[in-house]
């Protein structure tokens, strides 16, 4: 495997994490009834701990892939002029803040309680925020590239929100099967939903401004890599948009009819919708390292 194809893949990896201990978070912190939290946190444990220790694995191998990336030979990995090098660029002083997050997120996991799940919150969106710091949004210097990465940093978090907050949503799709946790469990569901909306037109406006920010105008832009792939991924967004509509307005009311299997269709829809957004988030991992032009 060549170094660009494992940093791809560790790019991947890493947003996948990230979104997912954001995403996770934003329910134990947020969106969870109180006297529930605690329960949904152990459910949830899991996902909260995997994703952490991912960010922070990732985090860690993908700057060591980066040095050898930059000086041509993945043999540099242990010489210490290279890593100072590597980490006296943009990329290393923006990515030392990635790697304190990630590691953060881990600590988090020793503590317990409303604690816990605040700080894996914050620091979840802090390594989301540090992601936005490097790559094409980084592309600006001054108050320019401030206001294009924020905008790029509203974009990661919404998605976080989004596309994070799938697999609990399953996890609470089960949890609702249980009498004794039925009510905090479609209260939690519901309050995703409604935000969630807010989040999907912050995530399609914020994308929609990068690509401008980036690229240009549509109708300037040539025919390259770069651009074929963003538009495979608008579509997939598309789609993931549709089935969340259609999970909500047409599958939810359902939910209470005698006899209906929309609760099974809504599961299944919803995993149809999380497998897009890994594609999503493995398309972004390929076209991020290309030029738009």
């Amino acid at each position: 495997m060549s170094l660009s194809t494992l940093w791809v893949g560790l790019r991947a990896l890493h947003f996948l994490s990230v979104l997912l201990l954001a995403g996770s978070a934003f329910y134990t912190a947020l969106l969870a009834p109180r006297r529930y939290r605690p329960l949904l946190s152990q459910r949830l444990g899991s996902i909260l701990r995997t994703s952490a220790l991912l960010s922070l694995f990732s985090a860690v191998l993908m700057l060591a892939t980066q040095t050898g990336l930059m000086s041509g030979d993945w043999r540099n990995f242990s010489d210490r002029v290279t890593w100072q090098a590597v980490l006296s660029t943009r990329f290393g002083q923006v990515w030392r803040w990635e790697i304190a997050f990630a590691l953060l997120s881990t600590l988090a996991l020793l503590l317990r309680g409303s604690l816990r799940q605040n700080l894996l919150l914050c620091s979840g969106l802090l390594q989301l925020m540090a992601l936005a710091g490097v790559g094409h949004a980084a592309m600006r210097d001054g108050w320019p590239g401030l206001l294009q990465q924020g905008n790029h940093a509203l974009h990661l978090i919404a998605a976080a929100f989004w596309t994070g907050g799938l697999l609990p949503l399953l996890v609470l799709m089960r949890e609702a099967r249980q009498i004794a946790f039925r009510t905090d469990a479609i209260r939690c569901m519901m309050r995703f939903s409604r935000y969630g909306h807010l989040a999907v037109a912050l995530a399609l406006l914020t994308g929609t401004i990068n690509s401008l920010l980036i690229a240009g105008s549509p109708l300037n832009w040539q025919v390259t890599l770069w651009s074929e792939l963003l538009v495979v991924k608008v579509l997939l967004v598309m789609l993931m948009i549709a089935i969340a509509l259609t999970n909500r307005y047409l599958l939810v009311p359902r939910f209470r009819l005698a006899a209906s299997n929309a609760a099974h269709l809504f599961i299944r829809l919803t995993q149809l919708e999380l497998l897009l957004a890994v594609i999503v988030i493995g398309l972004v991992s390929v076209f991020a390292t290309l030029s738009p032009t």
